[in-house]
């Protein structure tokens, strides 16, 4: 394809693969802000809501299944957590729709059933032609294998929809595995796209700050984000929760006799200690306030707590992990219909899925530091729909503290970035993609020239056979991003996209170079993390470029290896392989450093102008003792050794120019001019005086700062402008130290 059609192509926005209706066809039951959202969803055919709880995901997502039914009248699919296929089968009757409740293929009718997750293994994917996951979190949520089961069995479903509260905003891994499931991305290729791997931490992804907006538009193309009907435009009547109480309950342990512990516990360990020693105060207390109440939901961690609040809470009746799906099916229930009025359980077990609007009084016995367990948790009976304040109860010793602090602190920037996601997600999006204008700027002194503007389109305007020598540092794919353009090489989904990319520029750069010339890249192999490609190792991103100029036509010339210190590389990147511990954990997972390479490429043909070397190598005017002179023939066999060894072994990491002024505020960490040396024996040993070198990716203007100290003619390319600022300042600098040194020399 021609490269305007290749850079629309890289932006991934979900298409519609659904079909349309009409929103006066909706049941008149559902609000209107229901009916646009189901009509969304039928659009898109692979949908997800993220509606905050009491929003009408039940009836929303009945609603889509009959319209799939009556287009197809084949067999659809709701996958529940535990009871509430009944509670969505009375939920059918107020809208007219049968909801048939199936323990197994054998029991699917032609129509709309449900059954739960924990029965999913019992059905066949490719009976139904579509398919509803309620309370979709559970695809983060479960273990991995049963993620990975409900993503496999229905790969190839026709119609997909999820549905769950509105997600954490931070947890973008829930984003991702709700995109695999859906068939947009997978979550390997999110993370390729939009994220870039956190350095100081080896399992930590940060979305790449130039792509965020981009992020959010992605999002938007596939989910709707709501906590209320105002969010997506609508009116919020009927839609105000009431208050939520907090009661913090903070026991002391001296006054009940405990005195293991004198201070609040602040690891991990020693919090479950104090938690577990102040287990019967804080069960006593609980069962105090839940004897006082008509009906009351209580939540616990640990089996001892359960069991001492079943024996101490009047007709209360306990649900565990062990008891059997039967019994934790009608216990549940129960408390829905009322039949049980005091419920005692974990949030694992019964925080997701269930309405228990009916019920306003809460007791945590206990906290965790999940906040999303405890979130869920509250969201049962603090909901819309209810009517009633809720009162929730947390009951900590005061050795437990610290765990309180944790959940308020989290609930408060969740609810911040919660609204922020609201506001960016929410977007309607333009699929008639136009590409960013980029204006072209030119500076220019004596010997050199540079614009800002994209690689490919100003290689394309440069004459044939033009360039001497070309030598640069390309982005690395997956590693950084510099801008949200799409003509950046560096804004790429994935390592194959960038290689696409960069053939354009590699086609430019084999057109410009003279005959029997040469063109040096600066490139190192990149690592392999085990979150996006599910394994760690190496890719061998020389040999890549190798193979791909190659391609082209460009001969395989020389490789030089530039050592770097693997404590330096390991403090800055944690790689697992390079760690100490891991020599002694399993050293089978050690690996060496990565080094910097300079592999160079030659274009065939005959150079008609040698650089040539008779007296010995010129020196560089950068050196602070410039001489006009040669280091000459007698040292010109060690220089030669110096220059020819395959591992440079003195080349200075941090010589390299200034670069804290380019840096703008969405900048990763990374903004890596190439080491000024490397670029100097470039020069020395493929250019003569005189000689016009090229970079298309000049950043800062390292290689021109170096060509004209050497008395080279420089043209360069740099497509981000903070960066096409900086290097016309070190360009000038340069320009300004050569005439400078010119009229001392001339002044002595």
């Amino acid at each position: 394809m021609n490269y305007n059609d290749f850079l629309k192509s890289k932006i991934k926005y979900h298409e519609s693969l659904g079909f349309n209706i009409e929103t006066k066809d909706v049941n008149s039951l559902l609000f209107d802000f229901q009916k646009e959202i189901v009509k969304k969803g039928l659009g898109k055919g692979k949908f997800a809501i993220f509606a905050d709880t009491g929003l009408g995901k039940t009836f929303m997502q009945l609603e889509w299944s009959r319209f799939i039914y009556e287009k197809y009248v084949k067999p659809i699919l709701i996958v529940a957590p535990l009871a509430v296929a009944q509670q969505t089968q009375k939920e059918g009757v107020k809208i007219n729709l049968k909801v048939n409740i199936c323990n197994s293929q054998d029991d699917v009718i032609n129509g709309i059933n449900i059954t739960n997750y924990e029965k999913l293994h019992k059905f066949q994917a490719d009976r139904f032609v579509a398919v509803v996951l309620d309370e979709s979190s559970i695809l983060k949520s479960y273990s991995g294998k049963i993620r990975t089961q409900i993503i496999n069995m229905f790969l190839y479903t026709e119609y997909k929809l999820a549905c769950t509260a509105t997600p954490s905003p931070n947890d973008y891994m829930e984003l991702g595995n709700h995109s695999e499931y859906l068939n947009v991305l997978s979550r390997k290729e999110m993370l390729s796209t939009f994220f870039v791997h956190d350095g100081g931490s080896t399992q930590n992804w940060k979305i790449k700050s130039h792509a965020e907006d981009e992020f959010w538009k992605w999002v938007s193309s596939w989910a709707i984000t709501l906590q209320k009907p105002s969010d997506i435009g609508f009116d919020d009547d009927g839609y105000i929760l009431p208050e939520l109480k907090y009661h913090n309950i903070i026991l002391d342990t001296e006054k009940w006799g405990n005195t293991l512990f004198q201070q609040t516990a602040k690891g991990l360990n020693d919090y479950r200690k104090a938690r577990r020693s102040s287990i019967e105060i804080r069960v006593q207390k609980a069962a105090e306030i839940a004897n006082e109440k008509d009906c009351c939901l209580v939540w616990c961690d640990l089996n001892d707590e359960s069991r001492s609040l079943k024996k101490l809470i009047l007709g209360s009746e306990e649900v565990t992990g062990s008891d059997k799906i039967e019994k934790k099916e009608s216990s549940l229930v129960g408390f829905s219909n009322g039949t049980i009025k005091k419920l005692v359980t974990k949030s694992s077990i019964a925080g997701f899925g269930m309405n228990w609007q009916h019920c306003n009084n809460m007791i945590f016995v206990g906290l965790n530091y999940s906040y999303e367990q405890f979130y869920q948790a509250v969201r049962r009976c603090w909901r819309f729909g209810q009517k009633n304040d809720v009162n929730c109860y947390l009951i900590l010793s005061d050795r437990e503290t610290n765990s309180l602090n944790v959940i308020q602190s989290k609930e408060k920037k969740a609810n911040e970035m919660r609204e922020k996601m609201i506001q960016r997600s929410n977007i309607e999006i333009v699929h008639n993609v136009k590409l960013e204008d980029i204006k072209l700027i030119k500076e220019f002194g004596e010997n050199w020239e540079i614009i800002r503007g994209d690689a490919v389109v100003v290689l394309e305007s440069y004459d044939d056979n033009c360039i001497d020598y070309f030598i640069f540092s390309p982005p690395f794919p997956e590693l950084y991003t510099y801008s949200s353009m799409l003509q950046d090489i560096g804004n790429c989904r994935d390592y194959n996209e960038f290689f696409e990319n960069f053939k354009y520029v590699t086609k430019n750069l084999y057109r410009t170079l003279k005959n029997g010339r040469l063109c040096s890249i600066h490139c190192m192999d990149i690592p392999i993390f085990k979150e996006r490609h599910g394994y760690i190792g190496l890719r061998d991103f020389p040999g890549d470029l190798i193979k791909l100029m190659q391609s082209e036509g460009f001969i395989y010339h020389s490789k030089h290896v530039i050592w770097k210190n693997p404590l330096i590389e390991v403090t800055r990147t944690k790689a697992l392989g390079l760690m100490h511990k891991q020599i002694q954990k399993d050293s089978t997972l050690c690996r060496a450093g990565t080094p910097d390479q300079l592999v160079t490429f030659r274009k065939p043909g005959e150079n008609l102008i040698p650089v040539s070397h008779p007296d010995g190598f010129t020196e560089f005017i950068g050196d602070q003792n410039y001489k006009p002179k040669t280091i000459g023939i007698k040292y010109s066999h060690v220089t030669w050794q110096k220059y020819a060894s395959p591992v440079w072994m003195d080349i200075n990491q941090s010589n390299t120019l200034q670069r804290t002024s380019a840096r703008d505020e969405k900048d990763e960490k990374h903004i890596c001019p190439l080491q000024l040396e490397v670029i100097e024996r470039g020069l020395v040993l493929y250019t003569n005086k005189g000689d016009v070198v090229g970079s298309p990716f000049a950043g800062i203007g390292s290689e021109g700062h170096q060509a004209i100290l050497s008395g080279r003619k420089f043209m360069g390319i740099e497509l981000k402008e903070s960066y096409f600022l900086q290097a016309v300042k070190n360009l000038r600098y340069a320009e300004k130290k050569v005439k400078q040194v010119k009229f001392n020399l001339l002044e002595e």
